[in-house]
């Protein structure tokens, strides 16, 4: 076993600034040691956080946090950053209920200088607080860190364009993990950046570029010398430079003294600038090392020695994403027009299974929801029939574009909701709970929940003959184990009824159905008939069944894995109020609250609509 030596000297910032160079270098080992062995045992994101250790014992190094704001794009990379900030020692406890999370939280700790769940919000939350400095007077640098996927958004962009047009005192680090550090740093790359980032050049630059004020054709002319020079000699095109901002890199983002030694330097250099890191997702772990397989980003349980995951029971129902990438890929062998489009998660929502058999009719649009939803906009606009699949949570970013590049023309769009629901230990930046609620009003959109794989398949299936905005809705995780059979056409807003009963209704949407039917069977043997109805549609609700409660039950409850305001129950109630219905409805879901990270049970139960609250709820007025 190592000794740890310099892992538990440090409990701050300010511990880590007591360490030499040569110490730190031994501290990043015993950091990456410390996360290969607790990520083997208790899951997270392993892959990302591996390759900036260095980066982040260099950046605590040299910048002087809380004061000093670091902001992480997205925070799978910030495991070292949790580390060295306090929480070495509950790192154990990462991601579970009432423990420290996965990604940044203000709520958390000082250290964490803003949420870091969704990707491509740095720059922009980055350059916010360098604004805010300025303008409140104080002293205070501003880094954002920026993992390449996450550049591919277009807030990221917006955020440079922005920032390139002020003078805030910002610093952009592009943790660049995808391309070879052979072919893009060597000896000539090197001295470059320590010219141009040192401070006697920066000095003598300010002081060539004050006296050239008054003479700005020639001061524009060096600037395109200048720019020429260093894109010929870096053999890439000024993107960021033509934005404005200081371009400096790359650089090796594994080489800690030079790190040190580089943020030094542009501690000193006023204005927007951005230094190009090249690191290696997996570094130091020899089975994720530079692999290409997307699992080693959050790979499960594993054992460290040999890099084998652990795998699942035998028996286990399937994935339902891998119930979506399976069916997707019948409806396309079917149908010439079907189409699939991810962004970025091909193998995350199984359209890899579609993107091998059929590559080109399979398009990964990298970390860009917006773009996606419109690219498949466009696709229908021609003809063909998008299956867009995009997490729940992660549609958020992309509803404007809902509503009116899909919606408004009714374009046959079909989006597919991963992760529907509380997804566990992600947390509140990842749970799915408000899609219902956001495309309700949306006119045209129909809403689909299935409660187990077969009904996926079918409401897939059922989209594609119907045409139209369709919005698919399913959780993270393992069906029902309902055995599959040829997809058949459902009846668009019909219902089903799952039990029978005579004392209250229950009506339920999506996969919480098979809770509602464990609890009715519990409410029985209390002395309440329960009847089960599978709703099926969020939108359009079946207005006849209601009407059929409405006349047999003085109680209904609704139950769905969403929020509850403006969510499927909510669609019940008011149809109930229209109708006249003076019995009583309760609405079970999740309440005007984020529900933070904990396992999907756990989260279930603190919002009581697991089985045990579904209960409660239908003996609530038990006489």
């Amino acid at each position: 076993m190592p000794d740890n030596r310099y892992l538990h000297r440090v409990n701050s910032p300010a511990d880590l600034k007591q360490l030499t160079q040569d110490e730190l270098v031994a501290y990043c080992r015993e950091v990456r040691d410390m996360i290969v062995d607790e990520l083997s045992r208790n899951p997270g994101h392993l892959a990302s956080s591996l390759g900036t250790v260095e980066l982040t014992t260099a950046l605590h190094y040299v910048f002087s946090a809380p004061q000093d704001k670091i902001v992480w794009d997205v925070g799978h990379q910030a495991y070292t950053h949790k580390i060295i900030t306090g929480r070495r020692d509950e790192f154990h406890t990462l991601r579970k209920k009432g423990c420290i999370a996965g990604f940044p939280r203000p709520e958390e700790s000082e250290y964490d200088a803003f949420v870091g769940g969704h990707s491509s919000v740095s720059i922009s939350a980055a350059l916010g607080m360098a604004q805010a400095a300025k303008l409140q007077g104080r002293e205070q640098k501003t880094v954002a860190v920026i993992g390449d996927g996450a550049l591919t958004g277009g807030l990221a962009f917006e955020g440079l364009n922005n920032a390139g047009a002020s003078e805030a005192d910002l610093l952009v680090v592009l943790n660049d993990n995808n391309m070879s550090i052979s072919s893009n740093v060597g000896a000539l790359k090197e001295n470059l950046l320590k010219i141009s980032s040192s401070r006697r050049y920066n000095r003598f630059k300010n002081r060539l570029w004050n006296a050239l004020s008054h003479t700005p054709r020639l001061r524009r002319g060096l600037q395109k010398i200048g720019h020429a020079i260093k894109s010929g000699l870096l053999s890439r095109s000024n993107l960021f430079e033509g934005l404005n901002f200081r371009y400096f890199g790359p650089i090796d983002g594994h080489d800690l003294k030079s790190l040190v030694r580089t943020f030094n330097d542009l501690k000193e250099i006023p204005g927007p600038k951005l230094l190009h890191v090249i690191t290696v997702k997996g570094k130091g772990y020899a089975p994720a090392e530079g692999s290409t397989d997307p699992v080693w980003h959050a790979p499960g349980r594993f054992d460290p020695a040999t890099g084998e995951r652990v795998k699942g029971k035998e028996g286990t129902p399937p994935r339902y994403q891998d119930v979506f990438g399976r069916t997707l890929l019948e409806l396309a062998q079917m149908d010439e027009r079907v189409v699939g489009i991810t962004p970025a998660m091909l193998k995350g929502c199984s359209m890899d299974i579609l993107q091998r058999a059929m590559p080109d009719r399979c398009f990964d649009v990298g970390i860009c929801e917006s773009h996606a939803v419109t690219f498949s906009a466009g696709l229908a606009a021609e003809g063909l029939v998008p299956f867009c699949n995009i997490y729940s949570s992660f549609l958020q970013r992309g509803y404007d574009n809902v509503i009116h590049d899909v919606a408004l023309s009714g374009y046959s769009v079909v989006l597919c909701l991963d992760r529907a629901g509380v997804v566990g230990e992600d947390g509140s930046t990842h749970n799915g709970t408000f899609d219902i609620a956001f495309l309700r009003p949306v006119p045209g959109m129909r809403i689909a929940t299935p409660s187990d794989e077969q009904e996926l398949r079918d409401m897939m299936y059922t989209a594609l003959q119907v045409g139209g905005p369709f919005a698919i809705r399913y959780p993270r995780g393992n069906g029902e184990g309902v055995e599959e059979s040829p997809m058949k056409m459902l009846e668009v807003g019909r219902a089903r009824k799952m039990r029978e009963g005579k004392d209250v209704a229950l009506l339920c949407f999506g996969t919480v159905t098979s809770d509602g039917i464990a609890a009715a069977e519990i409410a029985e043997r209390e002395g309440v008939s329960v009847e089960v109805v599978d709703m099926r549609w969020a939108k359009p609700v079946d207005e006849a069944m209601v009407r059929e409660v409405v006349q047999r039950f003085r109680r209904v409850v609704t139950v769905e894995d969403g929020v509850v305001d403006g969510g499927a129950g909510s669609a019940v109630a008011t149809l109930l109020a229209q109708i006249g219905y003076n019995g009583t409805v309760e609405c079970l879901g999740v309440k005007d609250k984020f529900v933070q990270h904990a396992s999907v049970a756990e989260q279930k139960a603190e919002c009581e609509y697991d089985t045990d609250g579904i209960v409660k709820a239908l003996l609530k007025e038990k006489k």
